[in-house]
């Protein structure tokens, strides 16, 4: 059994025939750091989830949702095209998950939280659907510095 079977984690390859198959989700997280991200006690701020979902016409989607936790505005939530997928994502470990499509509207670290719940791995995360809510206004613009992607 390979490593990243014994720790459930899949390639981005593996990633995609498992989404296909078993028709589940399976993502990627990477935590987002402010200005003290030198700093040892840094906490995330919040986070870059890359999604894989089944999708009935092409079989599967990469859904990329990015934004700072508690609050219910994000900075990203798009589909990424197969053909623009950068090859840094495709080197992150994914990790197999079930996805209901209302929870893509849930606060970021809620959203985190429901997708390790199901993927078994839950235990790693701090409750966060107890912590209260931060709206943001419409006028809300988020530096594309957080979202770390190239247009």
């Amino acid at each position: 059994m390979s490593d990243s079977q014994n720790n459930h984690r899949l390639s981005f390859n593996e990633a995609v025939v498992f989404v296909k198959q078993r028709k589940k989700a399976a993502f990627a997280a990477m935590p987002v750091f402010g200005d003290d991200a030198d700093d040892e006690n840094a906490t995330a701020e919040g986070a870059r989830i890359f999604l894989l979902l089944p999708d009935e016409d092409q079989g599967w989607t990469l859904r990329f949702i990015a934004g700072p936790f508690f609050s219910t505005a994000y900075a990203a939530n798009e589909i990424i095209p197969a053909d623009e997928i950068p090859d840094r994502v495709r080197e992150l470990p994914f990790t197999p998950t079930q996805c209901d499509e209302e929870w893509l509207t849930d606060q970021l670290q809620v959203l985190l939280g429901k997708l390790t719940q199901a993927a078994g791995i839950g235990e790693q995360l701090p409750d966060y659907t107890a912590q209260p809510a931060k709206g943001a206004g419409p006028d809300a613009v988020f530096p594309i510095a957080f979202i770390d992607r190239k247009h």
